[in-house]
């Protein structure tokens, strides 16, 4: 049988969640347009409406698109053009918004990529993306001083988080941090966010917004089937879908009705969930570039959200507060919980925590993939059971299968978790073959998002996720992969074998712990802290093990494979 035969004979998708929806509902439609004409749409409905909020600061909706539209033809006058990728490199502070905006309506691709990655990983990105252009955060000038040479970029562009601050704020970080960062120079190569803006003013070029649904928006990393770092196209049709369907769930709000942006921009829930639907929706995004758990209470203060969209860890951060006792959190309609399973002990101290305070709100669990951008279930208001990641968002496709044998499980039986979306990635840039092997059609002749997921589908069409096939460690939300900490440590010329498992934290949930063999001739006490140095080097922060033991050989099972099981339960000191 060709592959034509089998589009040809695409058999339905069983969807017991779909008497939860009307028919409209469920044959959703992506409109053919861009990001930038999505959310300038929105800028004319209600121009005078908050559109963001940083740090004090209210920018509407009709300044918003002013800032978008002068970022375009500074981009433009820097020859910027369709297909052409820019890396941002930054926390959650506007400018970030309006650069992916700007490049969206030029129809240009933002690669967005962790501020506190390595060295290596951020130059990785620019040489596997080939990006024009770095956008990054001014205070981690030390960090990239480097990493530019021997990749494409032409220039950096420097943002201060002060930029866009109020001016008491202004000046108080100013005077909080000086000698603090090193200045970068002025020179050629690096470029201030005020001068890059200014190059709009003497702009006599003109940009027409003429992309749709099928250009590439954004590049976002993931760890894709190996749990190596991979690069994952989205186009347009991704973000505009999740509007659309993030339209129904959040039709129990109000336009002006707020979203706490904790999740940050170079995460897919972070993106399209908190930054892009908020807006597009027509309500206000309000930007968080540092998350404090020991100020938890004046965030809610001052800003009020409607929404909390978050990881585990920042519920437990709101329930352990002592400055919280007496808040009123009546404001609050919904949080969701994603990035990780949230457990029935933790729903439930939260539930009871916000009926305390006040408020209406029920935690819910949502689930997804950056492969799939980000929000694939979700559980919500009156369509939600207790435990549950929730039920499919409509146009989005679940079942779960036998890993080994690709065939669909019956109800209630655990086996892979596998998603059908027209939200689906482009693919893992330049890397076809761990593209096939995350994206395959079925026998049922539709294209399928293996998870690497453990779940289970009751008869209702509710998803409970039930852990994960692969090894994989969740530290504060964000994903890690032991192979690739695993294979950075490996590299160092003293180690001869090292495997990393996830223990428990206190406040993280788990954090790395890396159990190292050393080649022969050398030992703990010389290479340790040098060891330690070169993984902060080579290693996200969040990535670096926060333990590093040294055995003289690692437990085997009796299959000979390294026994994860009795490391993860070890808790003795370095052999030394």
């Amino acid at each position: 049988m060709s592959i034509f035969d089998i589009f040809r004979n695409r058999k339905e998708i069983p969807k017991p969640w779909s008497k939860y929806y009307t028919e409209e509902e469920m044959n959703i439609k992506i409109p053919n347009i861009s990001l930038y004409k999505q959310i300038t749409n929105t800028a004319n409905k209600y121009p005078n409406n908050i559109a963001y909020k940083y740090l004090g600061k209210n920018v509407s909706y009709k300044k918003f698109i002013k800032q978008i539209d002068k970022a375009a033809l500074s981009f433009k006058e820097l020859n910027i053009k369709k297909g052409d990728v820019v890396t941002f490199c930054m926390p959650n502070i506007p400018e970030v918004l309006i650069g992916f905006y700007a490049l969206n309506k030029i129809g240009a691709i933002a690669n967005m990529v962790h501020p506190l990655s390595a060295e290596e990983e951020i130059k990785e990105a620019l040489i596997a993306t080939k990006s024009k252009y770095l956008v990054m955060v001014d205070i981690f000038y030390n960090k990239v001083k480097d990493v530019a040479k021997g990749t494409k970029v032409k220039k950096v562009i420097f943002v201060s988080p002060s930029n866009s601050m109020k001016l008491p704020l202004k000046i108080g970080y100013k005077l909080i941090n000086i000698g603090k960062y090193k200045r970068y120079p002025r020179n050629d190569f690096y470029m201030s966010w005020k001068k890059f803006i200014n190059k709009s003013k003497s702009s006599k070029l003109e940009i027409k917004d003429k992309y749709g649904k099928d250009t590439p928006a954004a590049i976002l990393h993931s760890g894709g089937t190996s749990g190596k770092p991979k690069n994952v196209v989205l186009q347009n049709r991704a973000f505009l879908m999740a509007v659309e369907q993030e339209s129904l769930f959040l039709k129990y709000l109000n336009v002006g009705d707020s979203v706490l942006a904790i999740m940050p921009n170079f995460h897919g829930f972070g993106l399209s969930v908190c930054m892009h639907s908020t807006m597009s929706l027509g309500f206000t995004s309000i930007l968080v570039p540092q998350f404090d758990a020991r100020k938890f209470d004046i965030l809610f203060k001052k800003n009020k959200p409607t929404v909390v969209l978050g990881v585990p860890t920042l519920y437990e951060a709101l329930i352990k507060n002592k400055n919280i006792k007496n808040l009123d959190l009546s404001f609050l309609k919904f949080a969701i919980c994603g990035g990780d399973m949230l457990s029935k002990t933790l729903e439930d101290k939260v539930n009871t925590y916000f009926k305390e305070h006040k408020s209406t709100a029920r935690i819910t669990q949502g689930y997804g993939m950056t492969e799939a951008l980000a929000a694939v279930c979700l559980g919500i208001a009156d369509i939600n059971k207790s435990g549950s990641i929730g039920i499919p968002l409509p146009g989005n496709n679940i079942k779960i299968i036998n890993p080994s044998t690709r065939k669909t499980n019956p109800y209630n039986v655990v086996g892979e978790i596998c998603i059908n979306t027209k939200a689906l990635m482009m693919g893992y840039l330049n890397n076809e073959s761990e593209t096939n092997e995350a994206l395959q059609i079925h026998d049922d002749g539709h294209v399928w998002l293996h998870s690497g997921d453990l779940g289970y589908m009751d008869e209702d069409g509710f998803i409970f996720c039930k852990g994960r096939i692969k090894r994989m460690i969740i530290t504060s939300g964000y994903n890690v992969y032991p192979s690739h900490i695993e294979e950075v440590i490996e590299s160092h010329p003293a180690v001869l074998q090292c495997t990393v498992v996830g223990v428990p934290h206190p406040y993280k949930q788990e954090v790395p712990k890396a159990f190292i063999v050393l080649k022969e001739g050398y030992l703990p006490l010389f290479v340790k802290a040098e060891i330690k140095e070169y993984c902060k080097k080579n290693l996200a922060k969040y990535m670096v093990p926060k333990d590093f033991i040294y055995r003289k050989k690692l437990p085997k099972t009796k299959l000979g494979k390294v026994d994860f099981k009795k490391l993860e339960s070890d808790i003795g000191n370095s052999d030394e």
